[in-house]
């Protein structure tokens, strides 16, 4: 649920000087007033769900990238240790052979 916060307090804002401008006597601004700090108060409380939940979807993506970085790593160190792996046996193939440049490789 996308809430806009300047949104709210805007429409919160035009309803209570509506309210306002309608209301003539002091019990009538009154309760005007409570309504509006009612309206306010329920935009605070938009406002905080809509940062949680926010809050709450960051840490999910956050989650994803992190698992998708694991994988990428595991990914480069296995095809890393693929190529070192032929590049001994490659080595070991061209001493075998008496291949000038070839190094036997360590035991």
């Amino acid at each position: 649920m996308r809430i806009r916060l300047p949104s709210v307090l805007a429409l919160s804002a035009v309803a209570a000087l509506s309210l306002g401008v309608l209301a003539c006597t002091e019990r009538e601004q009154d309760q005007t007033a409570a309504g509006a700090d009612a309206a306010g108060d329920n935009a605070e409380v938009a406002a905080s769900e809509a940062g949680q939940e926010l809050q709450e979807g960051a840490a999910a993506a956050g989650e994803v990238l992190e698992s998708g970085a694991m994988k990428a790593a595991q990914a480069v160190e296995e095809g890393a240790g693929n190529l070192a792996d032929r590049l001994e046996e490659n080595q070991a193939e061209a001493a075998a052979e008496g291949r000038p440049g070839a190094t036997p490789p360590s035991e």
